[in-house]
């Protein structure tokens, strides 16, 4: 489901399905019909478990502080089906929606596609209109058969990989990793983080049989820290006094990886790269629902997995040693409920679980059952009264477990808290 998708569905008389349906098949002759707009675009590709929303921001700020013309394509929605396409770091207007459907609409896109696979081409038709500088792409889940995976990009992005998905992509890291490295392209470079030692080999497979550089973080390029700053070195480059707002170790590696790719497409693109405005595009770097402060003791983080879980708690542990924490939680029934559990209640004093608006939720009493927790409730009030209740100075507040559960409360969160 993604919010506001069928508004334009139904006004411009497309059908489409919503169900995952992996292959590109059904992309490339939609993509034929409206003119091909994936060709000729300067794109970042990105897959991975965890990572890509961060490392695109990061990426995308660096090359915004450069003067250059950005456009991005995330999943899944913070708010609803225009933040997912972003030109100039702005979700695209409705008016320019609109036109973009009416293409598809007389192009004859009704009923071949699914949603995701008609939004990707919105998306294509979106960038190609706006002609920008860089166009970083995300997959929405695996990559080789993902439907952005129709175009050949300056650099390919890999930021994590653990078990995700496995009904779609396999149930070990080298079936996973499989998918993920479908992405990379011949002679192109793909950039990569510390991955399990079964799913690098995978990529150091894939990247030989493609002739293409691989980089790997911890190897081929490292962040340092200097004082309150950080350092970033690789072979041909050194930047210092970087300083992100972005909390979390793990951030680290996003940093490194954001800041490789763009080194490898401003070589590719004839692009001068300055070590101030390379400072200035980490400090501006954020990205709406990873840890995310709303107001003071709020924060809102999408850990829908057990590597975002582990995450996030290694996050808190950093910012709020020692501090009571209060999760509210909704997560949807697909994903590993009990493991990310495991983890947050590492760090948790309580709990108040919450229903998602989503088809695939788990109901709030069923993510009780599964809790280890002591002191845990359900809630069937409005969350804004339970954070309110929870607020109360002494106490650190992090809505968690799904984005879908962000994307219905945030807004109201922001109005209400700020």
């Amino acid at each position: 489901m993604i919010p506001k998708l069928d508004e334009y569905k139904e006004r411009w008389h497309i059908t489409s399905d919503p169900a995952i349906k992996p292959g590109l098949d059904a992309m490339h002759i939609a993509l034929e019909l409206v003119g091909n707009p994936q060709n000729n675009l300067p794109v970042i590709h990105l897959a991975g478990t965890n990572g890509k929303g961060s490392t695109s921001s990061f990426i995308q700020h660096i090359a915004k502080s450069h003067g250059l013309k950005t456009a991005t394509f995330m999943s899944p929605c913070i708010e609803d089906v225009h933040d997912q396409i972003q030109l100039n770091e702005k979700p695209i207007e409705p008016k320019e929606l609109d036109a973009i459907f009416k293409i598809m609409n007389d192009a004859g896109l009704d009923g071949k596609l699914t949603d995701f696979e008609l939004l990707t081409v919105a998306a294509y038709l979106a960038f190609s209109r706006f002609s920008p500088d860089i166009a970083i792409i995300e997959c929405g889940m695996g990559g080789r058969f993902d439907c952005t995976n129709v175009m050949t990009p300056i650099v390919s992005v890999v930021p994590s990989i653990s078990l995700e998905h496995t009904n779609f992509l396999g149930d070990t890291l080298a079936e996973i990793a499989y998918h993920k490295a479908g992405i990379v392209k011949k002679e192109r470079p793909i950039v990569i983080g510390a991955l399990p030692n079964e799913a690098l080999a995978v990529f150091e497979e894939e990247a030989a049989k493609q002739h293409a550089p691989l980089y790997v973080f911890g190897k081929d390029f490292s962040i340092e820290t200097e004082e309150e700053y950080e350092k970033y070195i690789s072979k041909n480059f050194e930047f210092t006094h970087l300083q992100r707002n972005m909390p979390g170790i793990h951030q680290r590696s996003n940093m490194a990886l954001a800041i490789t790719a763009f080194t490898l497409f401003a070589k590719y693109q004839g692009i001068q790269i300055e070590n101030e405005l390379l400072q200035n595009g980490i400090h501006a770097a954020h990205l709406a629902g990873r840890f995310e402060k709303l107001a003071p003791n709020l924060y809102v983080d999408g850990a829908h997995n057990p590597a975002s879980a582990k995450a996030l708690v290694e996050t808190i542990k950093e910012e709020f040693p020692g501090q009571k924490i209060h999760f509210v939680m909704g997560m949807l029934k697909d994903k590993d409920v009990a493991g990310v559990l495991r983890l947050l209640e590492e760090v948790s004093t309580s709990f108040t679980f919450v229903d998602v608006d989503n088809e695939r939720a788990m109901s709030a009493e069923k993510i009780r059952d599964l809790s280890h927790g002591g002191d845990k409730q359900i809630s069937k009030q409005n969350i804004v009264h339970i954070i309110s209740e929870k607020l109360d100075g002494t106490c650190i507040v992090v809505m968690t477990g799904s984005l879908y559960l962000l994307a219905q409360w945030r807004k109201t969160l922001l109005t209400r808290f700020k």
